[in-house]
């Protein structure tokens, strides 16, 4: 093999590292101050807690059922 013909994979492996491994920064970044992120975290917290309270919700109503499905198998149990 001679020189040439490692070059263009090498500086094409070189390229793609170069591409992979450098920052992006966004030309829109906020600061932690800012009225508008601190409104978006509010909103995002208020609908994790609301998400929190449906989960809950939901659990109760599947416990309730599968106490209900345990005493009517209980119950057809019987009946044979």
């Amino acid at each position: 093999m001679n020189f040439k013909s490692l070059l263009v994979p090498a500086l094409g492996a070189a390229g793609l590292a170069a591409a992979v491994l450098t920052p992006i920064h966004s030309q829109g970044e906020v600061g932690p101050d800012d009225p508008a992120f601190i409104n978006l975290l509010r909103d995002v917290a208020k609908q994790q807690d609301t998400i929190t309270d449906n989960q809950k919700n939901i659990d109760e109503k599947i416990a309730a059922i599968a106490e209900d499905v345990r005493l009517a198998r209980s119950f057809s149990a019987r009946a044979r």
